[in-house]
């Protein structure tokens, strides 16, 4: 735990000093250190940002490609080929629809769980809270939404899909879905350390996820006594209410998106309990 102490002589220059003390408990979470330290919060953010996009062949371009590549992979086998129903909505939309959350989740879920191990020479060389690296790891992918959420908005004016007040809950779907992923990352990034294997599953598990969020097809599928278990999944509720916010679709996803809440929230909880209890020995095991 860091501790703020100054100097109350009045003659002297006073200088911040930081104090490094054992933690009372492990349930002392230090969640006010993300304040302190938002500087280097902001630095690490746009060191990946810049990381990200430098030295690249395609740049911003293949942010757009590959959701649109997706979009047209997925209308082809799901749309045209299975003949999935999408809510009385074209299909190219229905699935950008739910690819634009889906990438933020994804991305952030991705950088977030290797962050630790990514970040190594930091962890073992200074003292700074250490939810400050997957925090920022996920910044860049805003980005990245913000620029698939341009292409969507592009697709919704190309086959008139009229925009209604909906749209105005769209940030709240957009920070549940990084909130989601931050919540999983926190607990994969601190096993990440321990098991290196953490990042060779990690693929496997994303894709695994992808096939059970409502992404090809719609939610309205599952049967309805199992639809409490399938909401279960945290972004089911982000992704259909993406698609209630921007395509006017009837089905409202209350229950799913509450569901999604609470699932969030438990998950945030428990990733930052375990997260801090194994953070004393991230430098002596990374």
């Amino acid at each position: 735990m860091a501790v703020n102490r100054l100097d109350n002589n009045s003659d002297i220059p006073v200088v911040p000093e930081i104090v490094i003390v054992p933690r009372r408990s492990w349930l002392h979470l230090e969640l006010i250190d993300l304040w302190r330290f938002r500087e280097l919060l902001y630095f690490l953010a746009w060191r990946d940002i810049k990381v990200r996009y430098k030295q690249t062949a395609l740049g911003v371009v293949w942010v757009i490609l590959q959701p649109v590549l997706t979009m047209l992979i997925f209308s082809l086998i799901f749309g045209r080929v299975a003949g999935l129903p999408s809510e009385d909505v074209p299909y190219p939309v229905f699935v950008f629809a739910g690819l634009v959350p889906w990438q933020l989740f994804a991305y952030a879920l991705t950088q977030s769980s290797t962050s630790l191990v990514n970040d190594q020479h930091l962890v073992t060389k200074i003292y700074f809270p250490r939810l400050v690296i997957p925090v920022a790891s996920v910044v860049a992918g805003l980005l990245d939404f913000l620029i698939s959420l341009v292409v969507l908005l592009g697709l919704l004016l190309f086959y008139r899909i009229p925009l209604t007040w909906r749209v105005l809950t769209l940030p709240v779907f957009g920070f549940l879905a990084l909130a989601a992923a931050i919540a999983v990352g926190l607990w994969l990034s601190a096993l990440n350390v321990q098991y290196r294997d953490v990042r060779y599953a990690l693929p496997f598990l994303t894709l695994f996820w992808m096939y059970a969020t409502p992404i090809a097809y719609s939610s309205s599928l599952i049967p309805a006594n199992l639809q409490w278990l399938y909401s279960l999944n945290p972004m089911v509720g982000v992704v259909e209410g993406f698609r209630w916010a921007l395509l006017g679709v009837d089905n409202t996803p209350g229950i799913m998106v509450l569901i999604s809440i609470v699932m969030i929230s438990i998950l945030s909880i428990g990733g930052v309990v375990y997260f801090k209890r194994m953070e004393d020995q991230f430098a002596d095991v990374i």
